[in-house]
């Protein structure tokens, strides 16, 4: 069989000679999102979107019955009823395939079949690897922008860097969208307004948007003014999440090259997520981030100083990383988000993320491996929640193998809008609070 009859992709590993009869693994991301999910079965037969109800606290009783008043049928109290709060699950299907020709692969140097599965099972973790990052990303970097262009004159209209966080209000736990009806308050630099509309623009100008940024104009029901609307000054959801910025920078094009990463802003994110009785995972919260920022840590006089003397000091720098300190439990990755800075030349904005539990859900949908949809005879195996199927040859020749792998689910980033001062006292008025983004520059 001459090698000119293979396809031009195969042909380089069946070469006669020296080559190694062994495939070498290429580089690999270093995951971790999925890992702050909590996973749930998405039953049969009750369509592709699930919304969820989560139902809050009542606010604590700290006066006593008057005397006077405990009488009649209703000993003077007033019935009052707990909060309730909704979020949406949509679960959308995901897969890949490749082929194989079990006759022509023989000749090859080593097992293609065992290199296929390597690969199909490598590119499903990393998938939903981005696709918890992207849920997380997307409710904890939103409601948190900046002008765009200062006004010209005091006026309604404002455009914005990002408009993600501000189409969406909560009325009574629910989604709405922002409109007159449904309000949200905005502060645009030093003031607070009345937003009840949003626009995304046709064509995308945001400076964040390889991380899903939407610029887009915010329709405030007063006018801004100059001082306010002016390019560059911070906008803020009443509802936004926390997000931590060395020297308590407003926004991102605030951030200057001496803005890198602290052990006080780690700090910062965990107080934020105690005050908001965030629980962790496992004994800890999960701190993502690259390798950028994890270096910086170790040139952090604070950081330093903790180690200095212990007897743990050189297992810490031996290692570059230490576990489970300071209620944080690093967990590095390759798939952060890191993208240039809007307005400085060759400075990079980095975003480690501490998560608790409950940060993200992981809808797994509970018909994946059913017999109908998967026959007894048939080769598919579920792995950590993603089945892995090979389809026996249908070829005239009963040669060409299908190797693949698919996944039916979906990610979500809960709310807990009614967890507030009235039922935790440190509570913030944050909608999204099981997480806490930083941004720095490395």
């Amino acid at each position: 069989m001459g090698i000119q009859n293979f396809p031009a992709a195969l042909q380089p590993i069946i070469q006669q000679g020296f080559l190694d009869r062994e495939f070498q693994q290429a580089l690999s991301s270093r995951l971790g999102y999925r890992a702050c999910a909590d996973r749930e079965a998405v039953a049969v037969g009750i369509g592709e979107t699930l919304t969820k109800t989560r139902a809050g606290l009542r606010p604590s009783v700290t006066t006593p019955v008057p005397a006077a008043s405990n009488t009649n049928l209703d000993n003077g109290l007033t019935p009052g009823n707990w909060g309730v709060e909704q979020y949406t699950l949509t679960i959308n299907h995901y897969a890949a395939t490749t082929d194989l020709n079990m006759v022509t692969s023989r000749v090859g140097i080593a097992s293609q079949f065992l290199q296929n599965a390597y690969v199909n099972g490598e590119q499903a973790a990393r998938s939903l690897d981005e696709l918890a990052r992207n849920a997380l990303f997307t409710a904890y970097s939103g409601g948190n922008t900046r002008v765009r262009t200062t006004l010209a004159a005091a006026g309604p209209n404002l455009a914005v860097d990002d408009v993600r966080g501000f189409q969406t209000t909560f009325v009574y736990g629910v989604q709405n969208p922002v409109g007159p009806s449904a309000t949200l308050t905005v502060t645009v630099g030093g003031n607070s307004y009345t937003l009840v509309g949003v626009s995304v623009d046709a064509t995308n100008n945001s400076t964040a948007a390889a991380i899903g940024g939407m610029s887009g104009v915010l329709t405030f029901s007063a006018n801004v003014s100059v001082a306010d609307g002016t390019a560059g000054n911070a906008v803020v959801a009443t509802n936004a999440p926390a997000i931590v910025r060395p020297s308590q920078r407003a926004s991102t094009s605030q951030l200057v090259a001496a803005d890198t990463l602290t052990m006080s802003c780690l700090l910062d994110a965990v107080a934020k997520l105690r005050v908001n009785a965030v629980p962790e995972i496992e004994g800890a919260y999960n701190c993502y981030l690259d390798p950028i920022s994890a270096r910086q840590l170790f040139d952090d006089n604070d950081f330093r100083q903790l180690f200095q003397g212990a007897t743990s000091a050189n297992e810490v720098f031996r290692h570059g990383m230490v576990n489970d300190f300071l209620g944080l439990r690093f967990v590095p990755t390759t798939q952060a988000y890191v993208q240039p800075h809007p307005s400085l030349s060759g400075l990079m904005v980095r975003r480690p993320i501490v998560c608790g539990q409950g940060a993200l859900i992981e809808g797994d949908f509970a018909g994946m491996a059913a017999d109908d949809v998967a026959p007894k005879d048939s080769i598919v195996t579920i792995v950590d929640g993603v089945a892995m199927v090979t389809r026996e040859p249908i070829d005239r020749l009963q040669q060409i193998i299908a190797q693949s792998w698919y996944w039916i689910g979906g990610f979500c980033a809960p709310t807990d809008t009614t967890t507030n001062p009235t039922t935790v006292s440190t509570a913030s008025g944050a909608a999204y609070k099981r997480a806490v983004m930083l941004e720095h520059i490395g």
